[in-house]
């Protein structure tokens, strides 16, 4: 080998020893910074019984909202609101009149009126229905679901026994599409309403769209047991107008300036939710959803992951937004508020990173140990950097072939993908056995593993900050062909 090739091998071997040397600096200065001490004093804050479960609107949200933004302030982030690490959202809370609301039942020829304490109401529109005949339907009849799309449910009232009203509900509504409505939804069900009936909030610029039919769910016994035996039966209901309150919700955002002078104006948003469902307004024992892993758990590791990154000797070339979004358990409000009136360009934002569930590691399917799901996972070219960032700190990021692409438009990555932002979710899993249940509490999570995934998610952050490269959607897959089009009109201005 001549002299000039012996040189250009040592070069190389130099270069190679010095940029794994930087690795494995960068690696384990985020390690020395995210500690599940840190981890666990966030979350135990957040899901605390004093936030009774921080739902949306609430004064105990808007609380935790002070306590991210007092943390973004501690980690030295530049304020990127409109009111300081605030980014303010003007909306309606329109509030059904239960105990104005008159509800009976003629069963058999004679008039049963449930108790309005196991009565809820979701709906936001004055309403009259007299003597609509009952339709009893069950989630494990696909006969009687499949024949709502002829001229079956007309006029009528579908009483839907149900012990789950989520899966369930979806199904009941994808059979009515097309048909004639039905004049009211009741849905029949041995327990109390689980959060989430209650006001309904609409963005105040926005307006105010009215349902075809109204919806209940009732939990009364004695309703129960008589349509059950019932030959024929009707229902009257007379629904007052709901009344309106005006409300301020708050997204926290702060930013982490890149070091680039041309890459310093893109952006890697890295996100999470942190409301949850309150407290269930029926029922005995536990009724307060405290939320830890739901979502407490991520937004500890936005606040830390801030910390960290910021606290480092050198910034990436890109700037980092650390956001945490209100009212994702009240349909995404947070995240499609902001996708909607955006605090940096679309255009100009490389990627979106959205952080569920990371505490847990007894998921439904099976132990969760360092390792970590990614939604829609070839989707963009964010999985690949988020890998080579795990490998390096031996977590694992996986592809849960059954629910990476089912999940892929049921969190708060969804509305920024929807405009063509490269955008996933991460979750150590996806299922566990408290799951929008009271017993979702701080001490349940698994606070060592959770520093383990922070510290590859942070890493993963980092890299994509410092790449020159943004990341692209994977054109090879079908799936991704929406989001590349809508990417596509972003970036031409549209």
């Amino acid at each position: 080998m001549t002299a000039k090739l012996l040189r250009s091998a040592a070069c190389a071997l130099l270069l190679a020893a010095a940029a794994a040397a930087q690795t494995a600096s960068l690696a384990g200065e985020i390690a020395a910074r995210l500690t599940a001490e840190a981890l666990r004093s966030d979350v135990s804050f957040l899901a605390s019984d004093v936030l009774k479960g921080r739902p949306t609107p609430s004064p105990e949200l808007d609380i935790a909202a002070e306590f991210i933004a007092a943390q973004f302030r501690r980690a030295g982030l530049e304020p990127a609101g409109d009111e300081g690490y605030f980014q303010t959202a003007d909306f309606i809370s329109y509030t059904p009149d239960v105990e104005g609301m008159e509800l009976s039942f003629e069963i058999d020829g004679r008039t049963v009126v449930p108790d309005k304490a196991a009565v809820a109401l979701e709906d936001f529109a004055a309403r009259e229905v007299r003597g609509a005949k009952v339709l009893k339907l069950r989630e494990d009849d696909p006969a009687a679901m499949t024949a709502l799309h002829g001229e079956a449910a007309r006029g009528r009232a579908l009483v839907f026994e149900s012990r789950s009203t989520g899966t369930a509900m979806l199904a009941l509504r994808a059979a009515l599409q097309g048909s004639p409505p039905p004049s009211l939804i009741i849905t029949l069900s041995p327990s109390p309403a689980p959060t989430g009936y209650g006001p309904r909030l609409v963005e105040a610029s926005e307006p105010v769209t009215v349902p075809p039919y109204p919806m209940l769910r009732v939990w009364d016994a004695g309703v129960r047991e008589a349509l059950a035996q019932a030959r024929e039966a009707a229902v009257s209901l007379r629904v007052p107008a709901p009344v309106s309150t005006p409300v301020k919700l708050r997204n926290v955002a702060g930013v982490l300036r890149g070091s680039h002078a041309l890459l310093r104006d893109t952006y890697v948003l890295l996100t999470a939710h942190y409301d949850h469902l309150g407290v269930s307004p029926a029922g005995s024992g536990d009724r307060l959803f405290n939320g830890a892993n739901d979502n407490a758990s991520g937004t500890a590791l936005v606040i830390e992951i801030a910390n960290a990154l910021a606290s480092l000797p050198a910034r990436p070339k890109r700037s980092i937004v650390f956001m945490t979004f209100f009212g994702e358990e009240r349909g995404m409000l947070g995240s499609r508020y902001y996708a909607g009136h955006p605090l940096f360009p679309l255009a100009r934002t490389v990627a979106h990173v959205n952080l569920e569930q990371m505490g847990r590691t007894d998921d439904d399917s099976g132990p969760r140990v360092g390792q970590y799901n990614v939604t829609g996972f070839d989707y963009t070219s964010i999985t690949e950097v988020l890998r080579q960032a795990g490998a390096e700190l031996d977590v694992q990021v996986l592809k849960d072939a059954k629910r990476s692409d089912l999940y892929y438009s049921r969190s708060d990555n969804a509305a920024l993908a929807a405009l063509g932002v490269p955008a996933h979710t991460l979750s150590v899993g996806y299922t566990f056995p408290d799951y929008h249940r009271p017993g979702d509490e701080w001490e349940k999570l698994d606070y060592g593993n959770m520093a383990r995934v922070a510290r590859a998610v942070a890493l993963g952050i980092y890299r994509l900050a410092d790449s020159g490269e943004a990341p692209q959607w994977n054109k090879e897959n079908p799936r991704a062909e929406r989001y590349i089009r809508a990417r596509e009109k972003i970036l031409a201005g549209k």
